[in-house]
């Protein structure tokens, strides 16, 4: 290996104290020209609003309570007057239709089989053959009518104080596009 001249050494020394020293000048211009800016630029923050005073209400008791757990459904006893109606509906084996919400089904067509009014219905891709009495969507719909053009159904289910309660719901023939 072979070792360079001192003269070398020194010329390399003072070309690269001269490069550094280039490269400080730079950096003083930068940090110049960003104080400048830092300086210029005035900050827009809008002031936060006081937050609004929380007035609590005191409660007042009605003849309903509305934490009873007579009001969850967790058997298969519900007081109320449509009781015996909604027991027998928890009590009997569920149906295949009665998996889907009513959102999910439509009717499609109508027949008649033996003298019996039947309708038609799909549900995600499933074609099925309902009759009066049969069950229906989640809400313990009941087919009580069948026409050509809708199937009327009887739900039950809970309004907004939580009592059960008797509705009656359409589903209208659904006509296919060409």
């Amino acid at each position: 290996m072979t070792r360079l001249p001192s003269r070398y050494l020194t010329t390399l020394a003072a070309l690269m104290a001269v490069l550094l020293a280039g490269c400080g000048d730079r950096h003083d211009e930068l940090r110049q020209w960003i104080a400048a800016e830092r300086a210029a630029t005035k900050p827009n923050v809008k002031a936060i609003s006081e937050p609004k005073r929380f007035v609590p209400e005191s409660y007042q008791q009605t003849s309903a309570e509305p934490f009873s757990s007579a009001k969850l459904l967790t058997g298969t006893s519900v007081r109320g007057k449509d009781a015996p109606l909604l027991n027998a509906e928890m009590e009997r084996r569920k149906e295949p239709l009665e998996s889907y919400p009513l959102e999910a089904i439509t009717m499609v067509g109508s027949l008649t089989r033996a003298g019996q009014a039947r309708a038609l219905v799909r549900a995600e891709g499933g074609l099925f053959d309902i009759k009066v009495g049969d069950h229906v969507g989640q809400n313990f719909g009941r087919v009580m009518r069948i026409t050509e053009s809708d199937i009327t159904l009887r739900e039950i289910v809970q309004d907004a104080v939580g009592e059960w309660t008797q509705r009656t719901t359409t589903l209208q023939l659904q006509e296919q596009a060409p």
